[in-house]
């Protein structure tokens, strides 16, 4: 049994959103970021629910909280306020703490494409050594050969939509036809957005050293934002050097929105695998502490 929808917060006075599915009794509490320009909708699916995490999540025992990221959602009138990372991070545990009544054994974050930027932040503030462990995806430390040409073809004709189309719903095959471009689940994007991205691939390496939980990567099989492959995930892998365990993972059949394609379930199975590994690591670490020597 779960219970759970639409919830709306407030946080030092502004009003913060989120899709919450909780389960019964919580093994853990999964907290998911969007990516840019969509909402927490992104993690339900619309008309899809087989891959919906917020169904998939506490099918297995885990709440899910697709938060609407700072500047997003009920914030969004408060986009302006929030220019500073501190304030994002702060306001996202903030509305965490208002959303939740149980965390089992702790909270999971997670995070897609620009939502990685708030995501690896609360990671490594220090509040982020009490989460479970942390999940980025659709993301990356060096561009894809072909978004750069892209990029530039955009450039030059100051018309994205059939280059951002192809990069980041291609191939098309990867997704329901519904939910190819993005649509139903589209939202304006706050300012700071672009100044975060544009910096992101020089920033990741310092943030990611702060970050002192178990972190599990994944890029689609078929990702274009980013470079993919096994070499560029071992790269980013290798920028987090304070973890106790990195792993890293390529969606097969996956395009730029693992949560959207038909390979989704596949993909949240995959993350809340290592969830449940993370559970029960800080199990075995809790019963080490009290067991008499």
């Amino acid at each position: 049994m779960t219970s759970g929808g639409f919830r709306v917060v407030r946080v030092g006075g502004i009003p913060v959103s989120a899709l919450v599915q909780e389960a019964e009794r919580p093994r853990a509490v999964v907290l998911a970021l969007h990516g840019g320009a969509t909402s927490s909708v992104y993690y339900d699916a619309p008309d899809h629910p087989r891959l919906s995490l917020l169904r998939a999540g506490p099918a297995l025992g885990f709440t899910v909280v697709a938060l609407d990221r700072p500047g997003y959602g009920a914030s969004a009138p408060y986009k302006e306020e929030l220019a500073s990372p501190e304030q994002r991070v702060d306001l996202a545990y903030g509305a965490l703490d208002l959303l939740l009544e149980s965390s089992g054994a702790g909270v999971f974050l997670m995070a897609h494409s620009s939502g990685c930027e708030l995501a690896v932040r609360m990671a490594g503030a220090e509040r982020g050594a009490d989460l479970l462990g942390l999940e980025i995806a659709g993301t990356g430390r060096h561009r894809h050969e072909r978004a750069m040409r892209l990029w530039r073809e955009w450039d030059r004709a100051r018309s994205a939509g059939p280059a951002l189309r192809e990069l980041l719903w291609g191939p098309p095959r990867a997704y329901p036809e519904g939910l190819v471009g993005g649509a139903r689940i589209a939202s304006p994007a706050p300012a700071y957005e672009g100044v975060e991205a544009e910096g992101w691939p020089e920033n990741l390496p310092e943030l990611a050293a702060r970050v002192r939980v178990p972190v599990h990567y994944s890029l689609g099989e078929h990702e274009m934002w980013w470079r993919p492959g096994a070499e560029a995930l071992a790269d980013v892998a290798s920028l987090f050097t304070a973890s106790p365990r990195v792993a890293v993972h390529e969606q097969v059949g996956a395009g730029h929105n693992l949560s959207l394609g038909h390979c989704a379930l596949a993909y949240h199975l995959e993350v809340l695998s290592f969830v449940e590994e993370c559970v029960l690591a800080r199990g075995a670490a809790e019963r080490e502490r009290v067991s008499p020597r």
